[in-house]
């Protein structure tokens, strides 16, 4: 886990922060005709980065691979839809707490029989927990089963009687999310920061030292895993909000594999690198899409170059380009 960031670095990731908190007042004079879209396209891609970010606190802090995390997100999504009466709104008051804390208590068991193993029986062990919750709601008529379900009608943010917040606005629902991924990358960065997140980073390079020295790394591992499937509840909870559908893909490996690389593509350990992975590939993905009926060729191609050329990820670059500005003469 980089645990600091050069100043140089932390200026450009604010302005990068200024000018996505100002893209609809951009964005509406600059992509007049495709705006509505690109703003609920670059909310479904802050809902993705702050999955990725959950992961990175796994993958780049504990050094524990998890192709199973999209379960937990698929996990919050439905709980919104089982929370929602079928022609009325859910509360958010009430459908979000349970939402997480559902998805809480669901990290920490698979947390508590996931973490025994370790390495390649970890990532298998994480797989099948993310395929059992994948077949349970693909098989089971609780929530739709295959067909998924619809949620008709947004939760609602009121408090006496009075709307604070209209979800229905595609715009009030941007800044939310805006705002759920900032508060979440400030809360992962104080609690990395802290000696419980130096412990979890120590755990990551070197489990056996921190045992030597009288830590618990089950407990450590325990703990980091069930804050990194809490706020993957969060990410799905605020997808099926936006979506107002939810449906079994959302907890496969395949949406697992997808954040994964995302993480990998961004750099691990880093916690804004996922972001920016996921911002990247979300928009290559558009981009190629657009250009072509064969987008996965340059998709893969730009997967590929990224890795080899940056192994660090694209935080990697940034970290090394503003170091050495800072360090040079």
């Amino acid at each position: 886990m980089t645990s600091h960031i050069p100043k140089r670095l932390a200026i450009l990731l604010l302005v990068l922060l200024l000018v996505l908190a100002s893209f609809p007042l951009w964005g509406k004079l600059v992509f007049a005709a495709k705006f509505t879209f690109l703003l609920q396209k670059v909310t479904g891609i802050m809902i993705l980065a702050l999955l990725a970010m959950s992961l990175d606190l796994l993958v780049g802090s504990a050094g524990l691979v998890s192709l199973g995390h999209a379960a937990f997100f698929g996990l919050g999504g439905y709980m919104l839809a089982l929370a929602s009466p079928q022609y009325d709104a859910a509360s958010l008051w009430v459908a979000l707490p349970a939402a997480l804390a559902v998805t809480a208590a669901a990290s920490l068991v698979v947390g508590f029989l996931s973490i025994r193993t370790s390495g390649i029986y970890f990532i298998m062990v994480t797989l099948a927990f993310g395929q059992m919750g994948y077949f349970f709601f693909n098989d089971s008529k609780l929530a739709g089963g295959s067909d998924g379900a619809t949620i008709y009608v947004k939760p609602t943010v009121a408090a006496f009687g009075v709307t604070l917040i209209d979800l229905d606005s595609k715009l009030s629902f941007f800044y939310v999310v805006l705002g759920a991924l900032v508060a979440s990358y400030a809360l992962l960065r104080m609690l990395l920061a802290s000696p419980f997140g130096r412990v979890v980073s120590a755990i990551g390079v070197n489990e056996s030292r921190v045992q030597g020295l009288g830590f618990n790394p089950m407990l450590y591992k325990l703990v980091a895993f069930t804050i990194a499937g809490t706020l993957a509840g969060l990410a799905g909870f605020l997808a099926a909000t936006q979506y107002g559908y939810v449906n079994p893909a959302m907890l496969g490996w395949h949406q697992s594999g997808h954040v994964l690389v995302m993480v990998i593509l961004g750099g691990m350990g880093t916690l804004f690198g996922p972001v920016l992975g996921a911002f990247i590939l979300e928009l290559a993905h558009h981009l190629f899409e657009s250009l072509t009926d064969h987008w996965l060729l340059p998709m893969g191609a730009m997967i590929i170059a990224i890795v080899l050329l940056l192994p660090k990820g694209v935080a990697g670059l940034l970290i090394k380009w503003t170091t050495e500005k800072e360090d040079g003469p």
